[in-house]
Formats: C-alpha cells, structure tokens, sequence
C-alpha cells in the first residue's frame, strides 16, 4: 500500500546478437521501447549475455513483448530451468587469434535450440559459451556448463625475424598496449619464457624453440609477441562441461572432456550438436530438480 511502484517489477531479458555488436539506432529503439513500457532502467549485459530490462508491470509484458518481436525484430533470452541465452566472444569478426567462427556457432546454436531456451524442460538452467581461443574472452570456462574454446592440434608459428625485432626493441610488446610504462628494455626472458607456466620455451642463440608437446595454450607469448607468433594453422576447439559461479560456494571450472573438435558449418556442427544432445539426454535422466549439470 505504501510503495505501489513495486507491485510488479519484473525484469526481461532479450537475446543479445552475436559478440553483442549493436547499432545506435538499435540501441535507441530498445531504450524507447523500455521507456514506453517500462522503468527505463537497464543491465547492459548480463553475466550471460542478455540486454537486461529492469522493472515492469504484468499490463506492460504482452504489448512490450508484441512491439519487440514485430518492430525490432529482437527475442526474448533464456530464463529459468532452460537453456540460457548462448553468448560468444566476437570471434573471427574483429580478433586474429579465433580459431574458429565463434558468431556463426552461437547463432546456428541459438536457431537450432529456440524450443530448449523458451520452454523450460531441464532440471536447471544451462549455459552455452563460445570463445574463439584460450583468452576466453567471455570467461566460458568460469561461468557455462558447455564451454566451447578455440584452440589448435599442431604446432605454434614462429616467425625467427620478428622474434629478433622483439628482442631487439624495434617491435614493442603486447602490442604497444604498455607504452608510456617505465619498465625498461624489453626481455624475452623475464617476459615471456620465464613466465612459461610448462617452461617449454627457450632460446638457442637468437632463435626462439618451443616444445610443443608441453605446451598448455595459456597464450601469454602469443599475446606478448603478437607479430613474432600466432595459434597453429590446424584449428578447431576444446570442449569443456560444468562451469558454474554460485553465490556461497565460489566458482566452479569446467572440466575438459574433448581436447580437440572440429567446430564447422559444413556439416551443420553435427559433432558439437551430437555432444550436447547425449549430455542433455544423460543429465535429464541423471539430474536432480535444480542440479547443474557439472
């Protein structure tokens, strides 16, 4: 009686596109469309994904939901015991180190499981992320059940003559990113091959060696010496099940269960698609009500 303002509040969540890349006007329209419907107050992102909107009434659902889908041509996202928005890195659109194309698995993921992400049907909420290699720049080996990360089968690219530019300061590390910082001449040992994490590094002379049998794809190298080396040229993905971030028990990292998975269109992403579908089948059977599947 006090505060008939907060009767109803409830919050919308809408599908983000692919590696959340949105125009002004779009971003206008949904901002008109929550100010005409809604509280005007937005989450932008969620943890997930989801273009969050904040606070409205029961009267308001059916008609925002009619001028979303009809006007702007934007849907709903995944809430409850369903699968949750899949949400992905920006992958091959912007970033040189994706190994595979990580808007176009999301999306074809996303069109495919439209009935799993609208009607709730699993013994709790499951989380798709797609990054297009070990930086994980959606952090989808914290917070998904099935984490999809670019990697490759073979062996690093070395370019010798840009490793030399490094060394010798012609080339500035991580990409210039720490220009104006007093932190001396660069040293590919203090820098880079100390800071190996499987030591599988070293030089010989003026040239750079990697064992690559030890090496773990961490990315440090590569994202410090960018021009001098670059992911293998045999690329797919790892997948990895069971990230979650509770509140009172701390996060949960996925486990990896296929090192290595061919992630193409070509075939309709059968492996990935036959992965997903066998643990769904297992979990639904398996699962107790509002158990994760990790």
């Amino acid at each position: 009686d006090r505060f008939p303002g907060v009767a109803h509040f409830h919050t919308v969540r809408l599908n983000q596109p692919s590696g959340m890349y949105y125009t002004t006007k779009k971003l206008r329209a949904i901002c008109d469309l929550w100010q005409k419907y809604g509280s005007g107050m937005t989450n932008m992102h969620g943890s997930t994904g989801d273009l969050v909107l904040l606070g409205t009434s029961t009267p308001n659902l059916e008609p925002l939901f009619y001028e979303l889908t009809h006007d702007l041509n934007q849907d709903l996202g995944g809430s409850g015991s369903n699968l949750r928005t899949p949400s992905c890195c920006l992958g091959k659109s912007r970033c040189e180190w994706s190994c595979y194309d990580t808007q176009a698995t999301c999306y074809a993921m996303t069109m495919k499981y439209q009935d799993e992400i609208h009607r709730p049907a699993f013994p709790y909420k499951f989380k798709f992320k797609f990054s297009g290699c070990p930086n994980d720049c959606v952090a989808s080996i914290a917070r998904s059940d099935l984490s999809v990360i670019g990697t490759w089968r073979d062996d690093i690219r070395i370019d010798q003559a840009a490793v030399k530019k490094y060394v010798s300061g012609e080339y500035k590390s991580n990409g210039g990113s720490h220009a104006g910082r007093d932190w001396g001449k660069f040293s590919i040992n203090k820098e880079v091959i100390n800071l190996c994490p499987t030591k599988c590094m070293w030089m010989e002379g003026d040239t750079l060696k990697i064992d690559n049998a030890e090496c773990t794809r961490c990315m440090h190298c590569i994202n410090v010496m960018p021009r001098a080396l670059r992911p293998g040229a045999v690329q797919g993905a790892t997948v990895l099940v069971g990230a979650k971030a509770p509140i009172l028990d701390g996060a949960q990292f996925a486990t990896m269960v296929v090192p290595f998975m061919e992630i193409s269109a070509d075939n309709d992403y059968e492996d990935l698609v036959n992965f997903i579908e066998n643990l769904w089948d297992w979990w639904m059977e398996a699962g107790k009500n509002r158990e994760r599947i990790g």
